[in-house]
């Protein structure tokens, strides 16, 4: 009783703790990465402008409009991305689906063999196939898995990847423009509430990859400060060339 109690124990714990993070889900990527672009790409947009020796309100609408122009920019690149991707995975659905209908001995032996060649047994590897190839979609799903290595009831949304992409570039663009719309007249303000908001997205990503929380910070945090600093030395040059 007592080795059967310990193996139901062992069996719920591993089902309670064996769980995954979703690696597949649309919002991710462009979220993190529109986060990412938007404080970056702003904050340098701006520093070069404020190197230039411009007045505040120059720097203010510069900041906006870098705001505005790069969410709708992120938000079409990313749906027509997706989409796209989408679009073909989808194609090549069809084209297996034609194929189980047309041919489906053939498409049963190819799935047999596909398992033969991971070990298993002619013969159990044939019994598997068949039983799974008597339902036309569950048999679409498993050969796109092994096939294509895709999901077909968890692609990726276009939709969803532009409004996680619009939502998080406008979000990091905000944050080197908050200090001047809450009444900020030097960049110093913008520039710090900047590098916190890069050193914080880093760890926040450490979180969900679980990556060293303050080596993931330190470096967004010295890659964006990079491309500040570079800016603003363009910008004080050109300034002083125009």
């Amino acid at each position: 009783m007592s080795i059967i109690e310990t193996e139901a124990t062992l069996h719920a714990a591993h089902r309670d703790n064996h769980t995954h993070r979703d690696v597949n889900g649309g919002w991710l990527r462009p979220a993190v990465f529109g986060a990412m672009d938007g404080l970056v790409s702003n904050l340098a947009l701006m520093t070069g402008v404020a190197g230039s020796a411009v007045s505040q309100q120059t720097v203010v609408i510069t900041g906006l409009a870098g705001l505005a122009a790069g969410a709708f920019s992120m938000a079409a690149g990313e749906y027509t991305s997706v989409a796209s991707q989408r679009e073909l995975v989808e194609a090549e659905l069809d084209v297996e689906r034609r194929e189980l209908r047309k041919h489906p001995v053939d498409e049963m032996e190819e799935l047999a063999a596909l398992y033969v060649a991971r070990g298993v047994e002619p013969a159990l590897a044939r019994e598997v196939a068949m039983q799974l190839s008597r339902d036309p979609e569950q048999a679409l799903e498993i050969h796109a898995r092994e096939e294509l290595g895709i999901d077909p009831d968890d692609l990726p949304s276009p939709t969803v990847a532009a409004v996680s992409s619009f939502g998080s570039f406008a979000l990091g663009a905000l944050l080197p423009v908050l200090p001047y719309l809450l009444g900020a007249s030097a960049l110093w303000p913008a520039l710090l509430l900047a590098l916190v908001g890069l050193f914080a997205c880093g760890a926040l990503v450490a979180r969900v990859t679980a990556r060293n929380w303050w080596y993931s910070g330190l470096r967004q945090l010295v890659l964006g400060g990079a491309a500040a600093a570079v800016t603003y030395g363009l910008g004080a040059l050109l300034g002083a060339a125009i």
